[in-house]
């Protein structure tokens, strides 16, 4: 189905077609796996007085006076009071005057709309009306709420999705029928239709359940098989130690933190083993990692092999190079003559990198994903260093195998994954902790709030940029969607070009921009050109910029406390004080206890646990992590024990049948080549 064109439903076009590729899916397979975002629950029917604030509300009531029409015409304003014993909620319709002729005196209706407060009043515009009768029947229903963009609607992907379904056959289950029936779950057929158009909440937790553990069972596989190529693989580029690190570690502007020191003799031992490194380095964001890998890079360029460092982004690459450059420079080792390898490179620029690659003239590259393309031959490629999203699939290693020998591996992660699930996830590497930041970083001001302190935010923000500083905003979406009421970037960027004097320079940043125009914002956010930067969380991983001093949160209910305090380690990087501002869009009393955690803790693995703690798999409406180790469903935090049932059982069955060659286990390992092909495609672009 992989292959499959979106044409071959009912309604698509070419108009259509393209609007579902800006949301990522271009086939039949990745419409099926475009699970929804959240649920709208036709939750119990409230008086007017008991509304929750800045929440989709259904309201019920008794229409005592007849509605109001000021203007006329397409400028018509119908107003309804609405009020009994409990409190009064005023709900307003434009363009839709012949409404009164429905809302008659007398008359019961259940009316659905997110209610906000005008005036300190609480408003209520352009909801749904139902009958009482009819929205009994609705009560419990789960519809599905897609992730959309300006115009594909909510209904049209419902309809395109309600067309696949109705297929007989989605594919064979892939899942050996007595795993499934060991660990009670669900047939994927049911879980697919279910996850998509839930009957009811037990069937929605059952079907989540599948797939969430299907994620996490070829992951694990799939790391099986890493595992199998790197254990005990010697290590064909074993290095002595050198005094160059340590003169680098004296002439440093500060002193490595006791937790820097540890990992670096930890880091120093395994490139002088017998047997290949594959280390993980865990640390909060600032916490020094880049500074180790530095020394790594050092101690194989003193030894006589190369190193590569691959990072996410071009803009995050740009910055290693100077900073890489920099240290070199102070420390007399300017022979090391660095690279800088980036997909944006000319064909000419890429040739001359290339072959200075390939002779050996550079000790040390910088890049992007460009670093594992097949035109770039190494010499002697001993060390390679990589951000966790960049974490290389078998086809990778096995990739730089083929232009010699395995290199050592390096990894580091930013993510505070509690260690007990670290060592699951992480199950091919040793792990290291840098649990302390610098002495020289302040500590980061928090405060949780709710929407009515934006006015005195957006004041404290103009007077941070009056005094040279940045500001991050960060939004759950990207574009306004019809279905979920929460902040957006594209819309909130010109809300606040209107709050903002003109010369405050705003620009929006989002996952669905390109990669050069990304690139170019995020440049000129580090080169202060930008003062604010909407963005979504693709800043998690994008650029240092040290004068960034105030991030606001939006919805920040809407986050994974773990990923709040990544997105937070974007700011205090530098000297002057930083604050977070997490904004709770709803009025929820859970909501506000899971944030006040952030608002007492800059521990990242603190919170990691606490995040640990107060998740549970009944969390459907919740939050979850985004982009870790690729999961679309699963959450490390909320899924923790399926995550541990998934490890368990890729053990039991892989000591069963290595190769997966078993009858009962043919279209498993069909589906474990097929993820790994996606993990490999999904890295190349």
């Amino acid at each position: 189905m992989n292959k499959d064109s979106l044409r071959e439903l009912k309604g698509i076009g070419e108009k259509t077609e393209k609007l579902f590729e800006r949301v990522g899916v271009s086939s039949l397979n990745q419409l099926l796996h475009y699970y929804p975002r959240e649920y709208d629950s036709f939750e119990k029917a409230v008086p007017p007085g008991r509304v929750r604030i800045n929440e989709k509300n259904a309201v019920y009531g008794t229409i005592t006076k007849a509605p109001s029409i000021s203007g006329g015409g397409s400028k018509a304003v119908t107003i309804l009071n609405l009020e009994d014993e409990t409190g009064k909620l005023q709900i307003i319709w434009f363009h839709m005057p012949f409404l009164r002729s429905t809302l008659k005196r007398g008359s019961r209706f259940v009316f659905r709309g997110k209610v906000t407060l005008k005036n300190q009043r609480p408003v209520m515009e352009h909801p749904e009306i139902y009958s009482m009768a009819s929205y009994e029947e609705m009560q419990g229903n789960l519809l599905p709420i897609y992730g959309l963009t300006a115009g594909l609607t909510n209904k049209t992907v419902c309809k395109a999705m309600k067309q696949l379904l109705d297929r007989k056959n989605l594919g064979a289950d892939f899942l050996p029928f007595e795993l499934r029936q060991r660990l009670g779950l669900a047939e994927l057929n049911f879980a697919l239709q279910t996850i998509h158009f839930p009957s009811g909440e037990n069937a929605l937790l059952e079907a989540r359940k599948r797939l969430v553990f299907d994620e996490f069972f070829l992951f694990m596989l799939a790391l099986a098989s890493m595992k199998e190529q790197t254990v005990r693989t010697e290590n064909h580029f074993p290095a002595k130690a050198v005094w160059k690190t340590e003169e680098v570690i004296e002439n440093l502007p500060y002193s490595l933190t006791r937790g820097q020191v540890q990992v670096w003799n930890e880091l120093e031992n395994d490139l002088k083993g017998t047997a290949l490194m594959n280390r993980l380095i865990q640390g909060d964001v600032g916490s020094g990692k880049t500074i180790l890998a530095f020394l790594a890079m050092i101690m194989m360029w003193e030894n006589g092999y190369q190193s590569a460092l691959m990072v996410p982004t071009e803009v995050l690459a740009n910055q290693h190079y100077e900073a890489l450059l920099q240290l070199l420079q102070e420390n007399d080792l300017t022979a090391v003559q660095p690279v800088l390898l980036k997909g944006s490179c000319t064909a000419k620029e890429k040739r001359e990198i290339n072959e200075k690659i390939a002779s050996g003239e550079t000790g040390m590259v910088i890049g992007t994903h460009a670093l594992i393309q097949q035109s770039v031959q190494y010499r002697n490629l001993g060390l390679v260093i990589t951000d966790e999203q960049h974490r290389f699939g078998v086809r990778q290693r096995t990739l730089l195998a083929e232009k010699g020998a395995p290199p050592n591996v390096l990894v580091m992660s930013a993510t505070p994954i509690p260690r007990t699930l670290a060592i699951i996830l992480y199950g091919d590497l040793d792990i290291s902790v840098l649990d302390e930041l610098p002495a020289r970083r302040k500590p980061i001001k928090n405060c949780v709030v709710n929407t009515s302190y934006r006015p005195n935010a957006y004041r404290f923000m103009l007077k941070e940029i009056q005094a040279g500083h940045q500001i991050y905003v960060i939004c759950p979406m990207v574009e306004p969607n019809e279905e979920i009421a929460c902040e957006n970037v594209l819309e909130y960027t010109e809300i606040l070009k209107n709050q903002f004097p003109k010369e405050v320079s705003i620009a929006p940043l989002h996952g669905r921009m390109k990669a050069a125009e990304k690139d170019a914002v995020m440049k000129a956010f580090a080169d202060n050109q930008v003062q604010i930067l909407v963005s979504t969380t693709v800043v998690e991983v994008g650029v240092n910029v040290p004068n960034a001093t105030v991030m606001m949160i939006e919805n920040a209910e809407r986050f994974g406390l773990a990923q709040l305090h990544q997105l937070r380690g974007r700011v205090g990087r530098g000297d002057a004080q930083s604050y977070c501002i997490f904004m709770q869009g709803d009025s929820r009393k859970e909501a506000a206890e899971r944030l006040e955690i952030l608002n007492h803790s800059n521990d990242g693995f603190q919170i990691a646990e606490e995040d640990l703690k107060l998740r549970g798999p009944g969390d459907l409406f919740g939050v979850r992590q985004s982009g870790l180790a690729g999961f679309q469903l699963a959450d490390v935090y909320r899924d923790s024990l399926v995550l541990k049932q998934a490890a368990e059982a890729a053990k039991d069955l892989l000591h069963m049948d290595p190769e997966l060659s078993l009858p009962q286990n043919r279209e498993l390992k069909n589906a474990l080549r097929d993820y790994l092909d996606r993990q490999e495609k999904a890295l190349s672009l």
